[in-house]
């Protein structure tokens, strides 16, 4: 039986300030907390491996090409291709921050700035993947996995400050609860629900500790494949066990009806590959 008297009330502006008509928004700065603060446990990785810090600029532009526009595309196909499939004007706005009108091509020009709402983890992590290929035959001429070893680290730390902006928009929340620590979150429902951005978020911390001592404590950052396989063992096994508390967020779920979320469907191959490159990893003095 659900009690409303001990869950907690969840009511957050979204907006931190508007200057000028721009407006700062708590998902946009976490976001670009993650990245911020990425970059700079990156550098330490550098400057302790001895590695060139010029790298890091490009390494920063590849990875956050990747995150935003795999994340998007991620969202569009995989959880509402329904809608950006249904229309030439809805498959645009994949790729632009806008809303066109239904018709075509009538109400083409009539349309409405409305940013990018909707990023997928799955699409935004098979595009880092495709991006660090790119930035080590480009950049560093090593294998991607040595980048990918060391990248995945500070990825986890990004994911939990993105699922904090979610908590802060009061999106992707949970099921119905009971537990005394159950969400209501006014803008949606007076339902108490679960704080399944929270369960998600601290997740991502402790994975981000654990691979971080992993790095400086173990021997792991010299066996290519391993901290990367670790990540997504680890990162999408978490994903997969938080699935159960969230609210459905569609995809094609409605098609494949096995008691799985689209989440969950989406997850099983990566954590079967993380399990992989775990176990092939090797031990290389020169990591290239």
């Amino acid at each position: 039986m659900q009690n409303i008297f001990t869950a907690i009330q969840w009511n957050p502006s979204p907006e931190i300030f508007t200057v000028l008509g721009f407006t700062v928004r708590w998902y946009s700065l976490m976001f670009l907390a993650g990245f911020m603060i990425g970059f700079q446990i990156m550098k330490r990785f550098f400057i302790h491996e001895k590695q060139p810090l010029e790298w890091l600029d490009s390494l920063l532009i590849y990875l956050m090409i990747g995150t935003i526009v795999g994340a998007r595309l991620g969202h569009c196909i995989f959880y509402d291709w329904d809608y950006y499939g249904s229309s030439i004007p809805h498959f645009i706005e994949m790729f632009i921050p806008v809303r066109f009108g239904d018709a075509w091509p009538g109400e083409f020009m009539d349309f409405k700035f409305t940013g990018f709402r909707g990023l997928a983890s799955h699409g935004g992590a098979i595009a880092i993947i495709i991006m660090m290929w790119l930035f080590s035959r480009n950049v560093t001429k090593k294998s991607m996995l040595w980048i990918l070893d060391r990248v995945v680290i500070p990825v986890a730390l990004t994911g939990m400050f993105i699922r904090l902006g979610n908590l802060m928009n009061s999106e992707i929340i949970g099921k119905p609860s009971d537990a005394p620590w159950a969400f209501i979150f006014e803008k949606v429902s007076n339902v108490p629900v679960h704080p399944a951005q929270l369960y998600e978020s601290m997740s991502y911390l402790l994975i981000f500790i654990f691979m971080m001592w992993q790095y400086w404590n173990t021997d792991a950052k010299d066996k290519l494949g391993f901290l990367f396989g670790t990540f997504l063992a680890l990162l999408w096994t978490a994903r997969f066990i938080v699935e159960f508390f969230k609210k459905s967020q569609g995809g094609f779920e409605e098609y494949i009806d096995i008691g799985l979320s689209t989440g969950q469907l989406l997850s099983i191959p990566f954590i079967i590959a993380g399990v992989y490159f775990m176990s092939s990893s090797k031990k290389r003095s020169d990591l290239t």
